[in-house]
């Protein structure tokens, strides 16, 4: 793990694109976001049952650095006020957090759900609503019930129909006060990184198999969802429902490595973007045409890629209110040498792709590995998108840096700053209709594998102290300025 001084990282970060005019287009909105496992806690309060997370990190606590999980975490089902409280305070226009499926549907079926889970998180939205802040809520942050996970998760065919169940249900409880919804967050996450590496939950390894089947799966859960909220709820409540997919900019190292880098974005993007977005639907043809020679090649009677019928190309096609995507970093890619070895994709090299991966010197390590700065790449990012499906409504779910800690973080304000920068380049110089920034993430919390190690958060949280305080820190001032002033001309002095 790396990281650079505040001094060092503005100086590296500076880039030669020039804004004259730093205001956001009327009716920008900002927010901040977290997700359920990762500041909840209370992981078998009441009724709440066993997600795969809890038992990821139970039975084999190593997993994780320091053997960080998260059954406190920072403590939110317990503080669901004081994190009003600070929403309210940076005066966010809305804010971004999951429903653990678990603590709604204990036995992951809609049979029995939950009283006590059910009026967590009727306090939570009707807390931010009475603060004049919008809930924007994640039906799926990865903490499957391990209970379908025991009868095959998301490589279960009938895992589609188990997720519109569930979504029919929180529709159901919360559509009358919510109208901002994502299906899935970051569905490669859950598929990619869980079935080849198993170094997340569930921790199954099958990365020739199991990673697709996933992918389609997943596919089909969200369409299915977003039609049951589109059939039965949106008549009625006028909402919005999309799905989080995380994206990662892939620079081509010269031009010669152009196709590769294509390649790689399709893989990368393409696989959960192109089903839904594009007007054929199905899979992208490059990946499709390239996983069938591999599958081929490995020994398999067929492509390991699952097809999509033409029924359900049509079914999963145009399920979508807005493109919503996550985006913290770029890669620089070139093709292979003859000979060269690689390491594991998705964090790694493109090997099936005979991809490198590569960062260049003048890109700023972040306090995790798999992170580099690089702000040009989210309006690249954009303008990809919208040259391959068009012109959408773009969300941006999820922005933001992790460091080591400490409450004068001037680096995390000119990761923000700059990365802004780049978004209203987009929003003036391309046509790019961005509406919506998310910071992540509100406070500290559990990050994944590197449990506490990395701090994201606007607001420090002291996790020594049992009742999880948590302190703004320099970028939280600097964010509630920008709020209020909708623009990035605003200064922060020592205001801690």
């Amino acid at each position: 793990m790396r990281w650079c001084s505040a001094l060092v990282f503005s100086a590296l970060i500076a880039v030669s694109w020039s804004v004259e005019d730093l205001t956001f287009p009327p009716g920008f909105k900002f927010g901040a976001a977290t997700s359920s496992y990762q500041i909840e806690g209370a992981w078998n309060s009441s009724d709440k049952s066993e997600s795969v997370w809890d038992r990821f990190v139970h039975d084999e606590p190593t997993r994780i650095r320091n053997s960080d999980n998260g059954d406190i975490a920072c403590d939110s089902y317990n503080q669901v006020e004081r994190d009003i409280e600070m929403v309210a305070d940076l005066g966010l226009d809305y804010y971004r957090f999951s429903i653990a499926w678990p603590r709604i549907l204990p036995s992951g079926f809609p049979n029995y759900i939950s009283k006590e889970g059910t009026d967590h998180y009727n306090r939570l939205i009707d807390g931010l609503l009475a603060k004049g802040v919008e809930p924007f809520i994640t039906l799926f942050h990865w903490d499957l019930p391990q209970s379908l996970q025991d009868l095959g998760g998301w490589t279960n065919p009938l895992s589609a129909d188990w997720f519109a169940d569930y979504a029919r249900v929180v529709f159901t409880l919360y559509g009358d006060r919510v109208k901002l919804w994502l299906t899935l967050n970051e569905p490669i996450v859950t598929c990619d990184l869980s079935y080849i590496t198993g170094i997340t939950a569930p921790g199954v390894v099958s990365p020739d198999v199991g990673t697709y089947l996933c992918n389609k799966n997943l596919m089909l859960a969200h369409a299915k969802a977003w039609r049951v909220y589109d059939e039965e709820f949106k008549p009625k409540y006028h909402g919005k429902v999309s799905i989080a997919n995380h994206l990662l900019w892939f620079e081509p190292q010269t031009e010669a490595d152009t196709e590769v880098a294509e390649l790689a974005l399709q893989h990368l993007a393409g696989r959960y973007c192109h089903p839904i977005y594009s007007k054929e639907g199905g899979w992208p043809a490059s990946i499709e045409k390239l996983l069938d020679k591999l599958s081929l090649e490995r020994g398999y009677a067929r492509s390991t890629l699952p097809a999509f019928t033409q029924e359900e190309k049509e079914y999963v096609r145009g399920t979508y209110d807005f493109f919503a995507f996550n985006h913290y970093s770029g890669r620089q890619i070139r093709w292979a040498k003859e000979g060269e070895t690689f390491s594991q994709w998705p964090l790694g090299d493109a090997e099936d792709l005979n991809g490198k991966i590569e960062f260049p010197e003048h890109w700023p390590p972040t306090a995790s590995s798999i992170f580099y700065v690089y702000p040009e790449g989210i309006r690249k990012q954009l303008l990809w998108v919208k040259q391959q499906y068009g012109d959408l409504e773009f969300v941006i779910t999820e922005n933001g840096l992790d460091t080591l800690g400490g409450r004068d973080d001037h680096d995390r304000i000119s990761y923000f700053r700059e990365y802004l920068k780049q978004i209203l380049l987009a929003i003036r110089e391309d046509g790019i209709n961005v509406t919506h920034y998310t910071a992540w993430s509100l406070m500290d919390l559990f990050e994944w594998m590197d449990g506490y190690h990395s701090k994201f958060g606007l607001y420090e949280v002291d996790f020594t102290d049992p009742k999880r305080t948590r302190t703004p820190r320099l970028s939280a001032h600097w964010y509630k300025k920008v709020i209020k002033a909708h623009s990035l001309d605003v200064t922060v002095n020592d205001e801690l």
